[in-house]
């Protein structure tokens, strides 16, 4: 189900503003708060584990799984960066988590970046459900946040063009979207120019991913269908109630102890 292609090789330059410690942080306070003592935690789309990275400096014990091998060998780079003191703490393993199974249980399952947004069909949501399910400790919980519905058909997503530069390479990423009316989702034609800077060459890279936007009586439905009850909802980042203009919900769920 990977999306990632040649686009993985530039996406630690693509997403270098992205305050992953922020959001590490409000996923501590968010496990502490639903959890308190939470330890271990398994990581569902895990990508180049710049998530993982801060959340070992928190305590936490975390299996990353993703299913893109460039995705996991530039997260195998950034563990081999970390005093080994704190890598030990951190491990990662390739896997589809529609059926993944590590014969291991985790306080917490944790998919973040909109990773379950990248489950167009129902029946990848109930697979992934049911992963998570069978990884959780009776109580533990699991984390995840997404494209929320009420905002995506309130404030329709557009044409979008960006620079990204670093020492190497400098990209141009154009980002067309599309909604699907009867899918629930959008399609995101991304067209990337990356110039290697070194020598000049050019790489060209199309790729098209399919967002799925989600609305909570649907998960309460998925959640109920999968023995998992809703605990906390609330604004990705910010923790207030979403609403409108909220693009980034955060669903919270538990399994019965």
């Amino acid at each position: 189900m990977s999306v990632f292609g040649n686009y993985s090789n530039y996406y630690d330059l693509l997403y270098q503003d992205k305050d992953y410690a922020a959001e590490a942080n409000h996923v501590d306070q968010v496990l502490q708060r639903c959890l308190p003592g939470a330890q271990s935690i398994l990581e569902l789309g895990c990508g180049t584990g710049a998530h993982a990275v801060h959340l070992i400096q928190k305590g936490y014990d975390i299996h990353g799984l993703d299913v893109s091998q460039t995705m996991l060998a530039r997260a195998e780079k950034n563990k081999a960066n970390l005093d080994p003191a704190l890598s030990r703490h951190l491990s990662f393993s390739i896997g589809d988590m529609r059926d993944v199974r590590l014969k291991k249980t985790y306080d917490a399952v944790i998919a973040l970046f909109h990773v379950i947004s990248y489950l167009p069909k129902n029946n990848d949501i109930q697979a992934v459900l049911s992963t998570v399910k069978s990884h959780l400790k009776p109580g533990g919980i699991f984390l995840f946040d997404c494209w929320y519905g009420p905002a995506v058909l309130t404030e329709k997503p557009e044409i979008r063009e960006k620079e990204f530069e670093d020492d190497r390479f400098k990209i141009i990423r154009k980002a067309e979207p599309k909604m699907i009316a009867n899918a629930n989702s959008v399609e995101v034609k991304y067209q990337l120019l990356a110039e290697d800077k070194t020598n000049g060459r050019v790489e060209k890279i199309e790729e098209s991913h399919r967002m799925r936007y989600l609305f909570k009586p649907e998960i309460e439905l998925f959640f109920n269908t999968a023995g998992i009850q809703i605990v906390d909802f609330f604004e990705w980042m910010t923790g207030r109630e979403p609403g409108f203009d909220t693009w980034s919900a955060c669903f919270v769920g538990s399994v019965s102890g």
